[in-house]
């Protein structure tokens, strides 16, 4: 038999890794570069469509659902396909990054899901991209025992039966991989690296184990960005020669643009689809993109002060589970972030009453399932689950007839009588520069005043700096939002941290490169689309 032939796509500016021959070889990459050949120009195509779009909503300030898919709104007989068993009861699921610790302790935490993340979790330095792979690899074939080498304890995976089901999120659209360019020089997009090493070295060995190659995914802005996804399902299936509908995808509604077209994107994914998740921090940050431009009556409060029961948040999550039960899809709820504390019990317990609190009003409004961020929280969500699932794998034959959307709830943000505060801009600026710091070092998922906080939380926190900058906002004191007052409020921040963390941990870390880089995205005129952007630019490794 000869040898495979090297693959197209050479792999540049990175020093080499353990083992990575594991996850790196021809065929692997061989396969993803038949994925870029095939979809990339679509890929890019659908890119330039979201930016047509974004200007047509700066001209009108307005979203509606789409007039030439209401055929599909109106058809009641399709149905996504059912789930399999082993993506049938999603009760609790907790999400983190793939290193080698959270692995462990992810499979391990009772949870029925987990979120093996790739994208706003997870910094995408070259190591965290490969070695995250080879983590997920060494799980699957129970070769993950490893003992750190800091504290002396010992991690091992529970018996195969008491595991989490892995579902893994792939970047977005948007982000590239540097490292892996094809003959033109051109690098490989960020999803189909992730998607197509998983799937290509894990397809066949999840099925071996009674399970499949399952996918969150992230950042989708509209049916047509899900239809390139089941085309690339598709292809992929048959690349490896398992049969079509293996693998499933579940879509967070976490763009405003795909809050307008939820039946659409099941419909296009309907014989892969599993289910729509609502993601909270996303969603906002989409808004004051699509909206910047639209005067005060699109203007948010301070992050803290947008819950999950205000009205065109409860209008969202709503219409996400009608819109899922109706088409037997799973309707995944938002992520509850606190970070217990070792050190303050009574912190922990007015956190605790609040996830559960939000964890009842889920269950209770009929999503199936829901996420946490540690594994705490675990038994917390659970209870609150267990209380009105009881011995069903979920609820999708409730329906929610009753619940009623119009195009306008969406975005109805002038309902709220939150106002933007001097200190809402402060934790902007604090939360904004402390994540940046760990991101630009290669962490992903970063505990900031007991909350876990990932990519999205930056973004959600720049937008807000620069749209209340933009609106002109003015603070309960009497100042206003200006370039001036975020630059101050950012100079006294990176003097807080110096002396927090004192002066050694603050030469070592990237501090000023994560401030100069929160007052670029967060006062250019010209809007970032995403802040990953300029920073993937500064990332190192």
């Amino acid at each position: 038999m000869s040898a495979p032939a090297p693959s197209p796509l050479a792999i540049v500016d990175a020093e080499p890794l353990p083992r990575q021959e594991e996850v790196l070889t021809d065929a692997a990459l061989t396969f993803v570069a038949e994925l870029h050949r095939r979809f990339t120009p679509r890929r890019d195509e659908l890119l330039a469509r979201r930016a047509e779009r974004r200007a047509d909503i700066a001209r009108t300030s307005s979203l509606d659902f789409l007039p030439e898919t209401a055929a599909i709104r109106e058809d009641d007989s399709w149905r996504v396909a059912p789930a399999p068993a082993s993506l049938n009861d999603r009760r609790v699921e907790i999400t983190g990054p793939t290193d080698r610790k959270m692995t462990i302790n992810a499979l391990n935490s009772g949870a029925r899901v987990w979120l093996a993340d790739f994208e706003d979790a997870s910094a995408p330095t070259w190591e965290n991209v490969v070695l995250g792979q080879l983590n997920l690899i060494d799980a699957y074939t129970r070769n993950i025992d490893f003992t750190d080498e800091r504290t002396g304890k010992s991690y091992a995976l529970r018996p195969n039966e008491e595991l989490a089901t892995v579902v893994m999120r792939p970047r977005g659209w948007h982000l590239t991989e540097r490292h892996l360019v094809d003959a033109d020089g051109q690098p490989v997009p960020g999803a189909f690296v992730d998607f197509g090493l998983y799937f290509f070295h894990n397809a066949q060995r999840l099925l071996d184990l009674g399970k499949g190659p399952y996918f969150y995914l992230p950042k989708t802005e509209s049916h047509l960005e899900a239809r390139l996804w089941n085309d690339v399902f598709i292809f992929a299936q048959d690349y490896v020669g398992i049969p079509q509908g293996t693998i499933r995808a579940t879509v967070l509604i976490e763009t405003i643009t795909a809050a307008y077209e939820m039946e659409e994107i099941l419909y296009e994914l309907r014989d892969h689809a599993s289910g729509l998740n609502a993601g909270r921090w996303d969603y906002l940050f989409s808004i004051v993109k699509n909206f910047r431009d639209g005067g005060p009556k699109f203007v948010l409060p301070d992050r803290n002060a947008v819950t999950m029961t205000a009205p065109f948040m409860r209008a969202y999550t709503e219409l996400l589970v009608r819109t899922c039960h109706k088409r037997g899809a799973h309707a995944i709820g938002g992520m509850a972030a606190f970070i217990p504390s070792r050190k303050d019990p009574e912190v922990n317990k007015v956190a605790f009453e609040k996830v559960r609190a939000d964890k009842d009003r889920e269950a209770e409004d009929g999503f199936d399932g829901s996420w946490v961020a540690h594994p705490d929280l675990v038994p917390i969500a659970m209870e609150s689950f267990d209380k009105v699932l009881g011995d069903k794998p979920n609820q999708k034959d409730r329906l929610r007839e009753d619940v009623h959307v119009e195009a306008a709830d969406l975005t109805a943000i002038d309902s709220l009588e939150a106002k933007p505060t001097y200190n809402g801009l402060v934790n902007a600026v604090q939360v904004g520069i402390r994540y940046i710091e760990a991101w630009l070092r290669g962490l992903g998922a970063v505990a900031i005043f007991n909350l876990m906080e990932d990519a999205a939380t930056a973004e959600i926190s720049r937008s807000q700096i620069w749209q209340w900058i933009n609106a002109g906002v003015e603070f309960e004191n009497g100042e206003k939002a200006t370039p001036e007052l975020a630059r101050k409020v950012a100079t006294e921040e990176l003097a807080a941290i110096r002396e927090e963390v004192g002066e050694d941990a603050f030469a070592a870390g990237h501090w000023q490169e994560a401030h100069d880089l929160l007052l670029k995205v967060s006062l250019d005129a010209d809007y970032a689309d995403f802040l990953t952007l300029p920073a993937y630019e500064q990332l190192h490794g």
